[in-house]
């Protein structure tokens, strides 16, 4: 009986594969972001170097996902609690949340685009443009993750509720909004 209780005790402290593998994802993730967002802070002390405006589209865009943060987390909870309907709900809330931002972010970037901050010359703009770009190519991921979810959500009776797979989207998508975050401030506060 005891060996049992150790080997129980044992497998939760073992992170999960796919958990693990996130993370590590997420490490690098972060990493990559550092790098470009100190080539930023080095490189802006060049000559002819331009800065943009925030628009405030960016502001709205940043409300709304961190309403989608919430309403993944409270899906989170109603699909380990086995409640179907509030989970339905809640996972396509927070997708249609997360396809909010994405349009967002578009008339955000359309706007900086059109002041003429473009991808030519030198300046803040140019980097913008690839630390945003890097950072949509990874929402976009989060979406359809929100998408697979979803379609399986509403799909045949579900038969077994493994939580892995919901947390790892919701892990995530909190990433997502997190990095966004950061650099909604990075950008607002090194003009």
């Amino acid at each position: 009986m005891i060996e049992a209780n150790i080997k129980v005790n044992e497998q939760r402290k073992k992170i999960h594969p796919h958990k693990f593998t996130l993370w590590v994802a997420l490490g690098s993730i972060v990493m990559m972001f550092a790098g470009l967002t100190s080539a930023y802070i080095v490189k802006r002390d060049q000559p002819n170097w331009t800065t943009f405006f925030i628009p405030r589209a960016f502001w709205y865009s940043t409300a709304v996902i961190l309403v989608s943060s919430l309403t993944v987390q409270m899906a989170l909870k109603a699909f380990k609690d086995r409640e179907m309907v509030r989970y339905r709900n809640l996972i396509t809330l927070t997708t249609v949340l997360g396809v909010a931002f994405v349009i967002l972010q578009y008339v955000g970037f359309r706007s900086i685009w059109n002041s003429g901050i473009t991808l030519k010359g030198s300046g803040g703009g140019q980097f913008l443009y690839v630390i945003a770009g890097l950072h949509a190519v990874h929402v976009l991921g989060g979406i359809v993750a929100l998408v697979i979810m979803l379609i399986k959500a509403f799909a045949a009776k579900v038969r077994r509720y493994d939580p892995v797979p919901v947390e790892l989207m919701s892990t995530y998508w909190h990433f997502v909004d997190l990095l966004w975050i950061y650099l909604f401030i990075f950008f607002m506060s090194i003009k």
